[in-house]
């Protein structure tokens, strides 16, 4: 039976709020995948508790690996991690979760025997070809171009060719195993420039932070030697681009929101909403001095310590013209407060978020114009216009971000409902209960 429509509460004062945000879910995949591969046992701590990480540990399970929660709340788990042989005749269910389908078949490889993969409906249409490819033309047999699919190895490692133009984590995939393959992975990229290019830098970080020597000074092209990973304790920083709704709220209202623990130094997406927000109309400010992070080793930057970033903001809100290409992952709440601006907004760059949970630019033009909007789908991103809006269902496709990009427009129009709010819990499992506490403590 369909979850029924969420009323998204319309803010009557402007917000000032404190919000804690739990772990990223791009490091906590990563660090448990890195762990279960490593060379002994380690612990990622504070990792994210949500579906995306949850299938992440099933699937790392699955394989051989040990996961064993030492310390755990709604949302965050300390993981205790003790590789193991990688085992084949493991069904593995990646769900919607990109991290998993496309991070986990290169583990896979490694496997005694064939491991076979699935997901949701949705995941069947997500695009696999180029990573599929690049793993067959290491020596992998896979019997399919996209979910459900099987493959089995093994793979000796060398060079191989792809178009990563639909996603950076075709790139990211390859490299997390590369270090296991006999002869390691040199990666060249051809084709249209690849998206998300901190999700990569990301990666790289990490995989150097364990002992992988990376060397990615030639453009588009990534070489990774054999040797071990180093097994670490890691700490998960806290989600940036989870910040985006949160603090679009303290423009949308005139408050302010304060994100504890943003890091100094990040490779995380996310870090880009400092200034896409000032392009907006807010104050952006850093607060309290740096804290070091304990027990931290520098996975994602954060070995810079953190302060407070405060955003606030006046009501009124300025359209942007922006390529979002780097961070297309913050396009749907950027796009909902492009829909409640002051000025027209041109969003590019992103054309390659028609591949992602759903046809995210088709998505959004469509759910902004049932409410009275004015939204046109460009090739690579979007058109919105100022217009009045009104209430209304706003779908959310399945997709966690489409869904908070409903809630921040419903902050400023009445009797908005965003249907299937609960696939926020892809990434922020508590999404509803921070959003509600978010604006009870004005």
């Amino acid at each position: 039976m369909p979850a029924p429509h969420w009323p998204a509460p319309t803010a009557t004062a402007p917000v000032t709020a404190t919000v804690p945000l739990p772990g990223s879910k791009s490091v906590t995949n990563r660090a448990l995948l890195l762990a279960a591969l490593a060379d002994g046992p380690g612990v990622v701590r504070r990792a994210l508790r949500s579906r995306d990480a949850d299938l992440m540990v099933s699937a790392l399970r699955a394989l051989g690996a040990s996961l064993v929660a030492v310390e755990e709340t709604s949302a965050a788990v300390d993981w205790q991690v003790t590789p193991g042989p990688i085992r084949g005749g493991a069904r593995i269910d990646a769900g919607l979760a990109g991290t998993v389908m496309r991070f986990v078949p290169p583990v896979a490889a490694l496997a005694d025997g064939p491991v076979s993969f699935d997901g949701d409906p949705h995941a069947r249409k997500r695009p696999m070809g180029p990573i599929l490819d690049a793993l067959r033309s290491l020596g992998a047999r896979i019997d399919n171009d996209a979910l459900p699919f099987t493959i089995s190895g093994p793979l000796a490692g060398g060079e191989v060719t792809l178009d990563a133009s639909g996603s950076s984590q075709f790139v990211s995939g390859l490299l997390l195993t590369a270090a296991r393959f006999e002869k390691g992975v040199t990666i060249r990229h051809v084709g249209p420039p690849v998206p998300s290019q901190p999700h990569i830098e990301m990666t790289v970080q990490m995989l150097r932070a364990v002992g992988v020597r990376v060397d990615a000074g030639e453009r588009d092209v990534w070489r990774v030697e054999p040797g071990p990973i180093a097994a670490r304790d890691m700490t998960v920083e806290p989600d940036l681009s989870n910040a985006a709704p949160f603090l679009a709220a303290a423009l949308v209202t005139g408050g302010s929101v304060t994100i504890p623990a943003w890091p100094l130094e990040t490779t995380q997406p996310g870090d880009a909403l400092r200034d896409l927000l000032t392009t907006m109309g807010a104050t952006v400010t850093r607060q309290d001095a740096p804290a070091a992070l304990a027990d931290t080793v520098d996975i994602a930057g954060a070995a810079a310590g953190t302060t407070d970033l405060v955003v606030t903001g006046t009501g009124e809100i300025s359209g942007i013209d922006a390529d979002l290409r780097d961070v297309g992952e913050l396009t749907p709440v950027i796009a909902a407060l492009a829909a409640l601006a002051t000025s027209p907004s041109r969003i590019r760059g992103v054309s390659h978020l028609r591949g992602h949970e759903t046809d995210r630019l088709a998505a959004l033009a469509t759910e902004i114009n049932r409410l009275g909007g004015d939204a046109e789908e460009t090739d690579d991103g979007l058109i919105i216009r100022p217009r009045p809006l009104h209430g209304g269902v706003f779908h959310s496709y399945d997709d966690h971000r489409m869904a908070t990009a409903g809630a921040v427009i419903g902050l400023a129009v009445p009797d908005v409902s965003v249907e299937n709010i609960a696939t926020t819990a892809k990434t922020l499992p508590e999404f509803t209960r921070m959003w509600t506490a978010m604006l009870d403590s004005r």
